[in-house]
């Protein structure tokens, strides 16, 4: 059993049982999922109406979010990744609260195409609860997504942060 730290008796099982559950209530999420399986979460994955859940008209009638949170020994804080995936473009964007780009501080934001990244930059910290980081995350996806230029059929974000 994972505790988090900062989050008496607050488990990554009981943390994705509650993004679940935030999720299943999201306006445009629907088959809200646990990967691999409910009895070992380490991932929860949504079908999004894009529409719906950007409030507005967009190219891709299809959309997943995949979320993972975790707690890595010797830091004080949880890592994450909420992913905006467009799987008919091999589209991903994502917010990635880990170690993987130092350069970039403890945040990041990430825009990968045909399974490659094609841009990154930072994004802030968020020193609070998971859920309330996930809100604001999910809260910020539309004007992520929107920032998105395609030129000569490939993505960049040259606009963040917006």
């Amino acid at each position: 059993m994972i505790f988090l730290a900062g989050r008496d008796r607050y488990t990554q099982r009981t943390l994705l049982r509650d993004v679940h559950d935030r999720l299943t209530r999201q306006a445009g999420c629907e088959n809200v999922r646990y990967r691999p399986s409910r009895r070992r979460p380490r991932y929860v994955i949504a079908d999004v109406d894009p529409t719906t859940f950007l409030s507005d008209s967009y190219d891709a009638e299809t959309a997943r979010l995949e979320i993972r949170f975790w707690y890595p020994a010797g830091v004080d804080h949880e890592y994450y990744r909420i992913n905006w995936v467009e799987p008919e473009r091999n589209l991903m964007l994502g917010f990635h609260q880990d170690a993987d780009h130092p350069d970039l501080g403890s945040c990041h934001i990430q825009l990968n195409y045909e399974d490659t990244p094609v841009d990154r930059h930072s994004a802030t910290f968020l020193d609070a609860h998971p859920l309330a980081v996930l809100d604001d995350r999910l809260q910020q996806f539309p004007a992520a997504v929107e920032a998105i230029r395609w030129e000569n059929g490939a993505p960049s974000l040259p606009t963040w942060p917006v």
